[in-house]
Protein backbone atom coordinates (compact mmCIF):
# COMPACT_ATOMS: atom_id res chain seq x y z
CA UNK A 1 0.00 0.00 0.00
CA UNK A 2 2.80 2.41 0.91
CA UNK A 3 4.53 1.77 -2.43
CA UNK A 4 1.39 2.64 -4.41
CA UNK A 5 0.83 5.76 -2.32
CA UNK A 6 4.42 6.88 -2.92
CA UNK A 7 3.99 6.27 -6.64
CA UNK A 8 0.84 8.40 -6.74
CA UNK A 9 2.70 11.16 -4.88
CA UNK A 10 5.60 10.94 -7.36
CA UNK A 11 3.18 11.26 -10.27
CA UNK A 12 1.51 14.21 -8.52
CA UNK A 13 4.86 15.99 -8.15
CA UNK A 14 5.75 15.32 -11.80
CA UNK A 15 2.48 16.63 -13.27
CA UNK A 16 2.62 19.56 -10.85
CA UNK A 17 5.96 20.59 -12.35
CA UNK A 18 4.45 20.03 -15.79
CA UNK A 19 1.53 22.40 -15.04
CA UNK A 20 3.48 24.75 -12.72
CA UNK A 21 1.18 23.95 -9.82
CA UNK A 22 2.18 23.51 -6.18
CA UNK A 23 1.25 20.04 -4.95
CA UNK A 24 2.56 20.14 -1.37
CA UNK A 25 -0.87 20.24 0.31
CA UNK A 26 -2.30 17.70 -2.15
CA UNK A 27 0.49 15.26 -1.29
CA UNK A 28 -0.21 15.72 2.43
CA UNK A 29 -3.91 15.07 1.81
CA UNK A 30 -3.10 11.80 0.05
CA UNK A 31 -0.88 10.69 2.93
CA UNK A 32 -3.45 11.64 5.57
CA UNK A 33 -6.38 9.95 3.87
CA UNK A 34 -4.51 6.76 2.97
CA UNK A 35 -3.51 6.44 6.62
CA UNK A 36 -7.15 6.92 7.64
CA UNK A 37 -8.96 5.02 4.86
CA UNK A 38 -6.39 2.54 3.59
CA UNK A 39 -5.92 1.39 0.02
CA UNK A 40 -9.55 2.13 -0.88
CA UNK A 41 -8.69 5.84 -1.04
CA UNK A 42 -6.35 5.17 -3.97
CA UNK A 43 -8.46 2.56 -5.72
CA UNK A 44 -12.03 3.76 -5.09
CA UNK A 45 -12.19 7.32 -3.72
CA UNK A 46 -9.63 8.91 -6.04
CA UNK A 47 -11.14 7.25 -9.14
CA UNK A 48 -14.52 8.69 -8.13
CA UNK A 49 -12.85 12.14 -8.08
CA UNK A 50 -11.53 11.51 -11.60
CA UNK A 51 -14.95 10.36 -12.78
CA UNK A 52 -16.48 13.56 -11.39
CA UNK A 53 -13.97 15.60 -13.36
CA UNK A 54 -15.17 13.91 -16.55
CA UNK A 55 -18.79 14.60 -15.60
CA UNK A 56 -17.88 18.26 -15.10
CA UNK A 57 -16.23 18.39 -18.50
CA UNK A 58 -19.36 16.83 -20.02
CA UNK A 59 -21.81 19.21 -18.31
CA UNK A 60 -19.54 22.26 -18.53
CA UNK A 61 -19.60 23.08 -14.82
CA UNK A 62 -18.89 21.92 -11.27
CA UNK A 63 -21.92 21.68 -9.01
CA UNK A 64 -22.61 20.43 -5.49
CA UNK A 65 -23.06 16.86 -6.71
CA UNK A 66 -19.44 16.57 -7.82
CA UNK A 67 -16.32 15.87 -5.75
CA UNK A 68 -18.30 14.85 -2.68
CA UNK A 69 -16.12 13.79 0.22
CA UNK A 70 -13.61 16.55 -0.50
CA UNK A 71 -13.60 20.02 1.10
CA UNK A 72 -14.65 22.86 -1.20
CA UNK A 73 -13.55 25.79 0.95
CA UNK A 74 -15.22 29.10 0.07
CA UNK A 75 -15.51 28.53 -3.68
CA UNK A 76 -17.19 26.01 -5.95
CA UNK A 77 -14.06 23.98 -6.57
CA UNK A 78 -12.56 21.32 -4.30
CA UNK A 79 -9.43 22.24 -2.38
CA UNK A 80 -7.79 18.90 -3.24
CA UNK A 81 -5.96 19.27 -6.57
CA UNK A 82 -7.39 22.78 -6.59
CA UNK A 83 -4.38 24.18 -8.43
CA UNK A 84 -5.12 21.90 -11.38
CA UNK A 85 -8.91 22.24 -11.17
CA UNK A 86 -8.56 26.03 -11.24
CA UNK A 87 -6.92 25.73 -14.67
CA UNK A 88 -10.01 23.92 -15.93
CA UNK A 89 -13.00 25.58 -14.19
CA UNK A 90 -13.67 29.11 -12.98
CA UNK A 91 -12.97 29.30 -9.25
CA UNK A 92 -15.95 31.55 -8.44
CA UNK A 93 -18.69 30.20 -10.72
CA UNK A 94 -17.55 26.61 -11.29
CA UNK A 95 -18.12 27.00 -15.04
CA UNK A 96 -15.77 25.40 -17.53
CA UNK A 97 -13.20 27.89 -18.79
CA UNK A 98 -13.28 28.91 -22.45
CA UNK A 99 -9.80 27.47 -22.92
CA UNK A 100 -9.21 24.94 -20.13
CA UNK A 101 -5.71 23.54 -19.72
CA UNK A 102 -5.48 20.17 -21.46
CA UNK A 103 -2.33 19.43 -19.45
CA UNK A 104 -4.28 20.01 -16.22
CA UNK A 105 -7.06 17.71 -17.41
CA UNK A 106 -4.48 14.99 -18.08
CA UNK A 107 -2.79 15.67 -14.73
CA UNK A 108 -5.96 15.27 -12.65
CA UNK A 109 -6.98 12.16 -14.55
CA UNK A 110 -3.51 10.61 -14.24
CA UNK A 111 -3.31 11.18 -10.48
CA UNK A 112 -6.85 10.12 -9.64
CA UNK A 113 -7.46 7.24 -12.08
CA UNK A 114 -4.06 5.54 -12.22
CA UNK A 115 -4.93 3.05 -9.46
CA UNK A 116 -8.53 2.44 -10.52
CA UNK A 117 -7.79 -0.91 -12.13
CA UNK A 118 -5.17 -2.47 -9.90
CA UNK A 119 -5.94 -6.20 -9.87
CA UNK A 120 -6.93 -7.00 -6.30
CA UNK A 121 -9.14 -9.45 -4.50
CA UNK A 122 -12.35 -7.90 -3.20
CA UNK A 123 -13.81 -8.44 0.21
CA UNK A 124 -16.29 -11.35 0.51
CA UNK A 125 -19.06 -8.80 0.91
CA UNK A 126 -18.27 -7.17 -2.43
CA UNK A 127 -17.96 -10.56 -4.13
CA UNK A 128 -21.39 -11.57 -2.83
CA UNK A 129 -22.81 -8.25 -3.99
CA UNK A 130 -21.47 -8.88 -7.50
CA UNK A 131 -23.05 -12.36 -7.57
CA UNK A 132 -26.34 -10.93 -6.31
CA UNK A 133 -26.21 -8.35 -9.11
CA UNK A 134 -25.65 -11.15 -11.63
CA UNK A 135 -28.87 -12.83 -10.46
CA UNK A 136 -30.73 -9.50 -10.41
CA UNK A 137 -29.56 -8.79 -13.96
CA UNK A 138 -30.96 -12.15 -15.04
CA UNK A 139 -34.32 -11.25 -13.53
CA UNK A 140 -34.31 -7.93 -15.37
CA UNK A 141 -33.62 -9.68 -18.69
CA UNK A 142 -36.65 -11.92 -18.12
CA UNK A 143 -38.77 -8.93 -17.19
CA UNK A 144 -37.70 -7.04 -20.31
CA UNK A 145 -38.58 -10.06 -22.46
CA UNK A 146 -42.12 -9.98 -21.06
CA UNK A 147 -42.55 -6.22 -21.44
CA UNK A 148 -41.08 -5.82 -24.92
CA UNK A 149 -43.86 -4.83 -27.31
CA UNK A 150 -44.71 -6.77 -30.46
CA UNK A 151 -44.05 -3.65 -32.56
CA UNK A 152 -40.53 -3.38 -31.12
CA UNK A 153 -39.90 -7.02 -31.93
CA UNK A 154 -41.23 -6.52 -35.46
CA UNK A 155 -38.99 -3.51 -36.04
CA UNK A 156 -36.04 -5.39 -34.59
CA UNK A 157 -36.63 -8.26 -37.01
CA UNK A 158 -36.92 -5.90 -39.98
CA UNK A 159 -33.70 -4.00 -39.22
CA UNK A 160 -31.98 -7.34 -38.50
CA UNK A 161 -32.69 -8.47 -42.03
CA UNK A 162 -31.70 -5.13 -43.52
CA UNK A 163 -28.31 -5.28 -41.84
CA UNK A 164 -27.42 -8.92 -41.48
CA UNK A 165 -29.34 -10.96 -44.08
CA UNK A 166 -26.38 -11.46 -46.43
CA UNK A 167 -23.88 -12.21 -43.67
CA UNK A 168 -26.17 -14.66 -41.89
CA UNK A 169 -27.16 -16.39 -45.13
CA UNK A 170 -23.49 -17.14 -45.79
CA UNK A 171 -22.94 -18.53 -42.29
CA UNK A 172 -26.24 -20.43 -42.49
CA UNK A 173 -25.02 -22.15 -45.67
CA UNK A 174 -21.72 -22.99 -44.01
CA UNK A 175 -23.53 -24.69 -41.12
CA UNK A 176 -25.87 -26.54 -43.53
CA UNK A 177 -22.91 -27.78 -45.60
CA UNK A 178 -21.20 -29.13 -42.49
CA UNK A 179 -18.21 -26.87 -43.11
CA UNK A 180 -17.82 -25.53 -39.57
CA UNK A 181 -14.37 -26.44 -38.29
CA UNK A 182 -14.39 -26.53 -34.48
CA UNK A 183 -11.57 -25.25 -32.33
CA UNK A 184 -10.63 -25.51 -28.68
CA UNK A 185 -10.15 -22.27 -26.80
CA UNK A 186 -7.17 -21.62 -24.53
CA UNK A 187 -9.08 -21.15 -21.29
CA UNK A 188 -10.59 -23.31 -18.57
CA UNK A 189 -13.72 -25.39 -19.10
CA UNK A 190 -16.59 -26.34 -16.82
CA UNK A 191 -15.70 -30.03 -17.02
CA UNK A 192 -12.08 -29.38 -16.06
CA UNK A 193 -10.33 -30.34 -19.31
CA UNK A 194 -7.21 -28.31 -20.12
CA UNK A 195 -4.81 -28.11 -23.04
CA UNK A 196 -4.38 -31.34 -25.01
CA UNK A 197 -6.80 -33.13 -22.70
CA UNK A 198 -9.62 -31.33 -24.51
CA UNK A 199 -8.98 -33.58 -27.52
CA UNK A 200 -9.87 -36.58 -25.35
CA UNK A 201 -13.35 -35.30 -24.48
CA UNK A 202 -15.92 -38.06 -24.35
CA UNK A 203 -19.18 -36.22 -23.55
CA UNK A 204 -21.35 -34.64 -26.23
CA UNK A 205 -24.72 -32.92 -25.74
CA UNK A 206 -27.60 -34.40 -27.72
CA UNK A 207 -28.50 -30.92 -28.97
CA UNK A 208 -25.23 -30.76 -30.93
CA UNK A 209 -25.80 -33.98 -32.85
CA UNK A 210 -28.05 -32.50 -35.58
CA UNK A 211 -25.42 -30.24 -37.14
CA UNK A 212 -22.24 -31.21 -35.29
CA UNK A 213 -22.28 -35.02 -34.97
CA UNK A 214 -19.89 -36.45 -32.40
CA UNK A 215 -18.57 -39.00 -34.88
CA UNK A 216 -17.17 -36.19 -37.02
CA UNK A 217 -16.20 -33.70 -34.33
CA UNK A 218 -14.57 -35.93 -31.70
CA UNK A 219 -12.54 -38.15 -34.04
CA UNK A 220 -10.12 -37.47 -36.92
CA UNK A 221 -12.30 -39.60 -39.24
CA UNK A 222 -14.84 -42.41 -39.08
CA UNK A 223 -12.11 -45.06 -39.02
CA UNK A 224 -11.30 -43.94 -35.48
CA UNK A 225 -14.92 -43.77 -34.34
CA UNK A 226 -15.55 -45.49 -31.00
CA UNK A 227 -19.18 -45.54 -29.92
CA UNK A 228 -18.24 -46.81 -26.45
CA UNK A 229 -16.09 -43.72 -25.86
CA UNK A 230 -18.83 -41.17 -26.56
CA UNK A 231 -21.30 -40.38 -23.81
CA UNK A 232 -24.30 -38.46 -25.16
CA UNK A 233 -25.79 -35.99 -22.69
CA UNK A 234 -29.54 -35.47 -22.81
CA UNK A 235 -30.75 -31.87 -22.24
CA UNK A 236 -31.51 -32.52 -18.56
CA UNK A 237 -28.03 -33.90 -17.86
CA UNK A 238 -25.91 -31.28 -19.62
CA UNK A 239 -23.05 -29.63 -17.75
CA UNK A 240 -24.04 -26.04 -16.83
CA UNK A 241 -21.66 -23.13 -17.26
CA UNK A 242 -19.71 -22.42 -14.11
CA UNK A 243 -20.04 -18.83 -12.91
CA UNK A 244 -16.94 -17.58 -11.08
CA UNK A 245 -15.43 -14.28 -9.99
CA UNK A 246 -11.89 -13.21 -10.84
CA UNK A 247 -9.96 -10.22 -9.45
CA UNK A 248 -10.65 -6.97 -11.29
CA UNK A 249 -10.57 -4.00 -8.92
CA UNK A 250 -10.96 -3.48 -5.18
CA UNK A 251 -14.44 -2.10 -5.89
CA UNK A 252 -15.86 -5.16 -7.67
CA UNK A 253 -14.70 -8.47 -9.15
CA UNK A 254 -15.20 -9.55 -12.74
CA UNK A 255 -17.82 -12.23 -13.31
CA UNK A 256 -17.27 -14.78 -16.05
CA UNK A 257 -18.95 -18.04 -17.01
CA UNK A 258 -16.77 -21.05 -17.83
CA UNK A 259 -18.30 -23.06 -20.67
CA UNK A 260 -18.24 -26.88 -21.00
CA UNK A 261 -15.57 -28.18 -23.41
CA UNK A 262 -18.02 -29.43 -26.05
CA UNK A 263 -19.97 -26.17 -26.17
CA UNK A 264 -16.92 -23.94 -26.49
CA UNK A 265 -15.43 -26.31 -29.07
CA UNK A 266 -18.36 -25.66 -31.43
CA UNK A 267 -18.80 -22.00 -30.44
CA UNK A 268 -15.23 -21.26 -31.54
CA UNK A 269 -15.92 -22.77 -34.97
CA UNK A 270 -19.11 -20.78 -35.57
CA UNK A 271 -17.51 -17.61 -34.22
CA UNK A 272 -14.63 -17.87 -36.67
CA UNK A 273 -16.94 -18.08 -39.69
CA UNK A 274 -19.29 -15.39 -38.37
CA UNK A 275 -16.53 -12.87 -37.61
CA UNK A 276 -14.89 -13.50 -40.98
CA UNK A 277 -18.22 -12.96 -42.78
CA UNK A 278 -18.88 -9.68 -40.94
CA UNK A 279 -15.34 -8.40 -41.46
CA UNK A 280 -15.52 -9.21 -45.18
CA UNK A 281 -18.78 -7.32 -45.72
CA UNK A 282 -18.22 -4.08 -47.64
CA UNK A 283 -20.40 -2.00 -45.32
CA UNK A 284 -20.67 -3.78 -41.99
CA UNK A 285 -16.96 -4.58 -41.89
CA UNK A 286 -16.41 -0.83 -41.47
CA UNK A 287 -19.10 -0.45 -38.81
CA UNK A 288 -18.42 -3.43 -36.54
CA UNK A 289 -14.89 -4.20 -35.33
CA UNK A 290 -13.39 -7.27 -33.67
CA UNK A 291 -9.60 -7.00 -33.76
CA UNK A 292 -8.75 -3.36 -34.46
CA UNK A 293 -9.58 -0.67 -31.92
CA UNK A 294 -7.92 2.03 -33.99
CA UNK A 295 -11.07 3.19 -35.85
CA UNK A 296 -12.94 3.63 -32.55
CA UNK A 297 -10.07 5.62 -31.11
CA UNK A 298 -9.77 7.84 -34.20
CA UNK A 299 -13.50 8.50 -34.20
CA UNK A 300 -13.41 9.35 -30.49
CA UNK A 301 -10.66 11.86 -31.21
CA UNK A 302 -12.74 13.35 -34.02
CA UNK A 303 -15.80 13.55 -31.77
CA UNK A 304 -13.85 15.39 -29.09
CA UNK A 305 -12.54 17.85 -31.65
CA UNK A 306 -15.68 18.83 -33.57
CA UNK A 307 -18.46 17.44 -31.36
CA UNK A 308 -19.97 15.40 -34.18
CA UNK A 309 -19.69 11.96 -32.60
CA UNK A 310 -20.75 10.57 -29.21
CA UNK A 311 -19.09 7.70 -27.34
CA UNK A 312 -21.36 5.36 -25.39
CA UNK A 313 -20.50 2.66 -22.89
CA UNK A 314 -22.85 -0.06 -21.63
CA UNK A 315 -22.97 -1.62 -18.17
CA UNK A 316 -23.18 -5.43 -17.92
CA UNK A 317 -23.50 -5.47 -21.70
CA UNK A 318 -23.09 -9.18 -22.40
CA UNK A 319 -25.28 -10.22 -19.46
CA UNK A 320 -28.17 -8.16 -20.81
CA UNK A 321 -28.31 -9.66 -24.32
CA UNK A 322 -31.57 -11.62 -24.27
CA UNK A 323 -31.69 -15.00 -25.97
CA UNK A 324 -35.08 -13.99 -27.34
CA UNK A 325 -33.42 -11.20 -29.34
CA UNK A 326 -30.88 -13.67 -30.72
CA UNK A 327 -33.71 -15.93 -31.83
CA UNK A 328 -35.35 -13.04 -33.67
CA UNK A 329 -32.00 -12.16 -35.26
CA UNK A 330 -31.54 -15.72 -36.57
CA UNK A 331 -35.14 -16.75 -37.24
CA UNK A 332 -34.83 -16.57 -41.07
CA UNK A 333 -31.64 -18.64 -41.00
CA UNK A 334 -32.80 -21.96 -39.55
CA UNK A 335 -29.58 -23.96 -39.79
CA UNK A 336 -27.51 -21.29 -38.09
CA UNK A 337 -30.28 -20.70 -35.55
CA UNK A 338 -30.36 -24.36 -34.55
CA UNK A 339 -26.59 -24.57 -34.59
CA UNK A 340 -26.20 -21.55 -32.31
CA UNK A 341 -28.96 -22.78 -30.02
CA UNK A 342 -27.34 -26.20 -29.92
CA UNK A 343 -24.02 -24.86 -28.60
CA UNK A 344 -25.61 -22.35 -26.21
CA UNK A 345 -25.50 -23.34 -22.55
CA UNK A 346 -28.99 -23.01 -21.08
CA UNK A 347 -28.09 -23.23 -17.40
CA UNK A 348 -25.51 -21.73 -15.07
CA UNK A 349 -24.16 -22.92 -11.73
CA UNK A 350 -24.09 -19.72 -9.67
CA UNK A 351 -22.31 -19.65 -6.28
CA UNK A 352 -24.87 -19.41 -3.50
CA UNK A 353 -27.83 -19.84 -5.87
CA UNK A 354 -27.27 -23.25 -7.44
CA UNK A 355 -28.14 -24.09 -11.05
CA UNK A 356 -30.19 -21.36 -12.74
CA UNK A 357 -31.89 -21.41 -16.15
CA UNK A 358 -30.65 -18.50 -18.26
CA UNK A 359 -32.67 -15.91 -20.12
CA UNK A 360 -29.54 -14.14 -21.37
CA UNK A 361 -27.86 -15.46 -24.50
CA UNK A 362 -24.52 -15.99 -22.77
CA UNK A 363 -22.16 -14.37 -20.29
CA UNK A 364 -18.53 -13.49 -20.87
CA UNK A 365 -16.91 -16.85 -21.51
CA UNK A 366 -18.86 -17.99 -24.54
CA UNK A 367 -16.93 -17.58 -27.80
CA UNK A 368 -20.09 -16.26 -29.45
CA UNK A 369 -20.81 -13.52 -26.92
CA UNK A 370 -18.64 -10.84 -28.54
CA UNK A 371 -19.86 -11.13 -32.17
CA UNK A 372 -23.51 -11.72 -31.25
CA UNK A 373 -23.70 -8.77 -28.88
CA UNK A 374 -22.05 -6.54 -31.50
CA UNK A 375 -24.72 -7.55 -34.03
CA UNK A 376 -27.52 -6.90 -31.52
CA UNK A 377 -26.14 -3.47 -30.58
CA UNK A 378 -25.78 -2.50 -34.24
CA UNK A 379 -29.43 -3.35 -34.91
CA UNK A 380 -30.65 -1.30 -31.96
CA UNK A 381 -28.41 1.64 -32.89
CA UNK A 382 -29.94 1.83 -36.36
CA UNK A 383 -33.42 1.43 -34.90
CA UNK A 384 -32.68 4.53 -32.83
CA UNK A 385 -31.40 6.34 -35.92
CA UNK A 386 -34.61 5.40 -37.73
CA UNK A 387 -36.61 7.03 -34.95
CA UNK A 388 -34.48 10.13 -35.28
CA UNK A 389 -35.07 10.27 -39.02
CA UNK A 390 -38.78 9.33 -38.70
CA UNK A 391 -38.50 6.90 -41.59
CA UNK A 392 -37.22 3.39 -42.34
CA UNK A 393 -33.60 3.04 -43.37
CA UNK A 394 -32.34 1.69 -46.67
CA UNK A 395 -29.12 -0.08 -47.66
CA UNK A 396 -27.90 3.24 -49.03
CA UNK A 397 -28.56 4.87 -45.66
CA UNK A 398 -26.52 2.22 -43.87
CA UNK A 399 -23.57 2.88 -46.16
CA UNK A 400 -23.81 6.61 -45.48
CA UNK A 401 -23.13 5.98 -41.77
CA UNK A 402 -19.72 4.43 -42.35
CA UNK A 403 -17.33 6.58 -40.35
CA UNK A 404 -20.19 7.81 -38.16
CA UNK A 405 -21.30 4.61 -36.42
CA UNK A 406 -18.87 2.12 -34.93
CA UNK A 407 -19.35 -0.86 -32.59
CA UNK A 408 -16.50 -2.65 -30.83
CA UNK A 409 -17.97 -4.84 -28.11
CA UNK A 410 -19.82 -2.47 -25.78
CA UNK A 411 -17.82 0.55 -26.98
CA UNK A 412 -20.28 2.37 -29.23
CA UNK A 413 -19.89 5.50 -31.35
CA UNK A 414 -22.89 7.27 -32.94
CA UNK A 415 -23.60 10.70 -34.43
CA UNK A 416 -24.39 13.21 -31.68
CA UNK A 417 -27.73 14.22 -33.24
CA UNK A 418 -29.03 10.65 -32.79
CA UNK A 419 -27.62 10.04 -29.31
CA UNK A 420 -30.84 10.42 -27.34
CA UNK A 421 -32.75 8.24 -29.80
CA UNK A 422 -30.09 5.52 -29.59
CA UNK A 423 -29.90 5.67 -25.78
CA UNK A 424 -33.68 5.47 -25.51
CA UNK A 425 -33.78 2.49 -27.86
CA UNK A 426 -31.02 0.67 -25.97
CA UNK A 427 -32.94 1.14 -22.73
CA UNK A 428 -36.14 -0.09 -24.39
CA UNK A 429 -34.37 -3.39 -25.06
CA UNK A 430 -33.10 -3.69 -21.50
CA UNK A 431 -29.59 -2.31 -21.81
CA UNK A 432 -28.07 0.22 -19.43
CA UNK A 433 -26.02 3.10 -20.73
CA UNK A 434 -23.22 3.92 -18.31
CA UNK A 435 -23.67 7.69 -18.12
CA UNK A 436 -20.41 8.17 -16.20
CA UNK A 437 -18.51 6.71 -19.17
CA UNK A 438 -20.68 8.04 -22.02
CA UNK A 439 -20.04 11.46 -23.53
CA UNK A 440 -21.74 13.61 -26.14
CA UNK A 441 -22.29 17.22 -24.99
CA UNK A 442 -18.81 18.40 -24.02
CA UNK A 443 -15.40 17.96 -25.63
CA UNK A 444 -14.36 14.83 -23.74
CA UNK A 445 -14.62 11.40 -25.41
CA UNK A 446 -13.33 7.95 -24.59
CA UNK A 447 -13.41 4.68 -26.50
CA UNK A 448 -11.39 1.47 -26.48
CA UNK A 449 -8.86 2.62 -23.90
CA UNK A 450 -8.15 6.05 -25.37
CA UNK A 451 -9.41 9.39 -24.02
CA UNK A 452 -9.43 12.76 -25.77
CA UNK A 453 -10.31 16.35 -24.95
CA UNK A 454 -10.81 18.82 -27.79
CA UNK A 455 -8.79 16.61 -30.12
CA UNK A 456 -5.89 16.23 -27.66
CA UNK A 457 -4.90 12.83 -26.26
CA UNK A 458 -5.40 12.82 -22.47
CA UNK A 459 -5.11 9.04 -22.09
CA UNK A 460 -3.44 7.98 -18.87
CA UNK A 461 -1.13 5.21 -17.71
CA UNK A 462 -2.75 2.77 -15.29
CA UNK A 463 -1.17 0.65 -12.59
CA UNK A 464 -2.18 -3.01 -12.95
CA UNK A 465 -0.26 -4.62 -10.06
CA UNK A 466 1.29 -3.51 -6.79
CA UNK A 467 5.00 -2.69 -7.00
CA UNK A 468 7.42 -5.59 -6.40
CA UNK A 469 9.58 -5.80 -3.28
CA UNK A 470 11.68 -8.88 -4.10
CA UNK A 471 12.86 -11.05 -6.98
CA UNK A 472 10.08 -13.56 -6.31
CA UNK A 473 7.34 -11.04 -7.16
CA UNK A 474 7.36 -12.13 -10.80
CA UNK A 475 4.01 -10.80 -11.97
CA UNK A 476 4.61 -7.51 -10.18
CA UNK A 477 8.05 -7.14 -11.78
CA UNK A 478 6.70 -7.79 -15.28
CA UNK A 479 3.84 -5.35 -14.75
CA UNK A 480 6.06 -2.64 -13.25
CA UNK A 481 8.53 -2.84 -16.14
CA UNK A 482 5.62 -2.25 -18.49
CA UNK A 483 4.37 0.58 -16.26
CA UNK A 484 7.80 2.22 -16.24
CA UNK A 485 8.06 2.17 -20.03
CA UNK A 486 4.52 3.48 -20.47
CA UNK A 487 5.30 6.35 -18.09
CA UNK A 488 8.45 7.11 -20.08
CA UNK A 489 6.66 7.16 -23.44
CA UNK A 490 3.87 9.31 -21.93
CA UNK A 491 6.45 11.94 -21.01
CA UNK A 492 6.46 11.35 -17.23
CA UNK A 493 10.23 10.95 -17.15
CA UNK A 494 10.61 11.81 -13.47
CA UNK A 495 8.28 8.97 -12.56
CA UNK A 496 10.12 6.64 -14.95
CA UNK A 497 13.38 7.54 -13.19
CA UNK A 498 11.86 6.68 -9.80
CA UNK A 499 10.74 3.29 -11.16
CA UNK A 500 14.22 2.78 -12.65
CA UNK A 501 15.68 3.01 -9.16
CA UNK A 502 12.93 0.80 -7.70
CA UNK A 503 13.41 -1.96 -10.26
CA UNK A 504 17.20 -1.57 -10.30
CA UNK A 505 17.32 -2.65 -6.66
CA UNK A 506 15.57 -5.92 -7.54
CA UNK A 507 16.78 -6.97 -11.01
CA UNK A 508 19.41 -5.89 -13.57
CA UNK A 509 17.63 -3.25 -15.64
CA UNK A 510 19.49 -2.56 -18.91
CA UNK A 511 18.37 -0.16 -21.66
CA UNK A 512 16.65 -2.04 -24.51
CA UNK A 513 14.35 -1.41 -27.44
CA UNK A 514 10.61 -2.16 -27.03
CA UNK A 515 11.01 -5.25 -29.25
CA UNK A 516 13.65 -6.83 -27.00
CA UNK A 517 12.67 -9.92 -24.96
CA UNK A 518 14.65 -8.55 -22.00
CA UNK A 519 12.82 -6.86 -19.14
CA UNK A 520 14.53 -3.49 -19.46
CA UNK A 521 14.02 0.25 -19.78
CA UNK A 522 13.11 1.94 -23.06
CA UNK A 523 14.89 5.12 -24.05
CA UNK A 524 14.79 7.48 -27.00
CA UNK A 525 18.59 7.61 -26.74
CA UNK A 526 19.07 4.04 -27.98
CA UNK A 527 19.95 0.75 -26.33
CA UNK A 528 22.74 -0.92 -24.39
CA UNK A 529 25.33 -3.36 -25.72
CA UNK A 530 27.41 -5.47 -23.35
CA UNK A 531 28.65 -7.95 -25.94
CA UNK A 532 27.96 -9.14 -29.50
CA UNK A 533 26.27 -12.38 -30.47
CA UNK A 534 29.07 -14.66 -31.78
CA UNK A 535 27.14 -15.63 -34.91
CA UNK A 536 24.41 -13.04 -35.50
CA UNK A 537 26.55 -10.06 -34.41
CA UNK A 538 23.53 -8.52 -32.71
CA UNK A 539 23.94 -6.53 -29.46
CA UNK A 540 23.43 -8.55 -26.29
CA UNK A 541 22.73 -7.57 -22.69
CA UNK A 542 22.37 -9.62 -19.57
CA UNK A 543 18.90 -9.32 -18.08
CA UNK A 544 15.77 -11.15 -17.07
CA UNK A 545 13.56 -12.76 -19.72
CA UNK A 546 10.02 -13.99 -19.10
CA UNK A 547 9.71 -17.77 -19.15
CA UNK A 548 6.33 -19.50 -19.16
CA UNK A 549 6.11 -23.06 -17.89
CA UNK A 550 3.60 -25.02 -19.98
CA UNK A 551 2.16 -28.11 -18.25
CA UNK A 552 2.96 -31.57 -19.63
CA UNK A 553 -0.21 -32.86 -21.31
CA UNK A 554 0.52 -35.36 -24.06
CA UNK A 555 -1.64 -35.76 -27.14
CA UNK A 556 -1.22 -39.17 -28.79
CA UNK A 557 -2.62 -41.47 -31.48
CA UNK A 558 -6.05 -40.46 -32.83
CA UNK A 559 -6.27 -37.44 -30.55
CA UNK A 560 -2.99 -36.10 -31.99
CA UNK A 561 -4.28 -36.67 -35.53
CA UNK A 562 -7.47 -34.78 -34.69
CA UNK A 563 -5.41 -31.88 -33.35
CA UNK A 564 -3.40 -31.83 -36.59
CA UNK A 565 -6.52 -31.79 -38.78
CA UNK A 566 -7.99 -28.90 -36.77
CA UNK A 567 -4.86 -26.75 -37.13
CA UNK A 568 -5.38 -23.55 -39.11
CA UNK A 569 -3.02 -22.73 -41.99
CA UNK A 570 -0.31 -24.72 -43.75
CA UNK A 571 2.57 -23.92 -41.41
CA UNK A 572 3.52 -26.34 -38.61
CA UNK A 573 2.72 -25.56 -35.00
CA UNK A 574 4.84 -22.68 -33.73
CA UNK A 575 5.53 -24.65 -30.56
CA UNK A 576 7.51 -27.78 -31.37
CA UNK A 577 6.34 -29.37 -28.13
CA UNK A 578 2.64 -28.70 -28.74
CA UNK A 579 1.84 -32.43 -28.63
CA UNK A 580 3.76 -32.83 -25.36
CA UNK A 581 2.88 -29.62 -23.51
CA UNK A 582 -0.25 -27.54 -23.83
CA UNK A 583 -2.63 -25.13 -22.16
CA UNK A 584 -2.09 -21.92 -20.31
CA UNK A 585 1.15 -21.66 -18.32
CA UNK A 586 1.04 -23.28 -14.90
CA UNK A 587 3.60 -20.75 -13.77
CA UNK A 588 5.38 -17.68 -15.05
CA UNK A 589 8.98 -17.02 -14.07
CA UNK A 590 11.84 -14.78 -15.15
CA UNK A 591 15.28 -16.13 -15.98
CA UNK A 592 18.59 -14.26 -16.05
CA UNK A 593 20.42 -14.76 -19.35
CA UNK A 594 22.09 -13.07 -22.27
CA UNK A 595 19.60 -11.84 -24.87
CA UNK A 596 19.26 -9.31 -27.65
CA UNK A 597 18.68 -5.70 -26.63
CA UNK A 598 16.97 -4.86 -29.95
Amino acid sequence: MKSLMSLVQDVLTSVGTWCRVSTTQDSKTILRRVEAEGLSFLTITLPSFGSDLQKGLESGKVDSQLFQGFDHGRGCLPLFLGGFIGLIFDRSTGLLLDNPSVDAIFAVRQVTLMCSKVAMTCTPKRVKSAIDQYIECEKEVKSCDRLLSSSSKKDFARVSQLLWADVLSHVDRTVYDGSIIPRHGPGATADGLKGNLKFTQATWPRRLEEYFPSGEFLFPNWRYYDADRVHILEPGTEIPVKVITVPKTLRTPRIIAIEPTAMQYVQQGIMEVLVDAISSDDNLGSIVGFDDQGPNQSMACKGSSNGSLATLDLSEASDRVSNQLVRILLKNHPHLARGVDGCRSRKADVPGYGVQRLAKFASMGSALTFPIEAMIFTIIIFMGIENGLSRPLTKKDIKSFIGKVRVYGDDIIVPVEFTHHVVEMLETFGFRVNLSKSFWTGKFRESCGKEYYDGEDVSIVRVRQDLPTQRGDVLEIISTVSLRNQMYHRGLWDVAAVLDQWLGRIIPFPTVLPESPVLGRNSYLGYAQERLHPHLHSPLVKGYVVRSIIPIRKCENGDALLKFFLKRGDLPFADRESYERSGRPSAVDIKLRWASSV
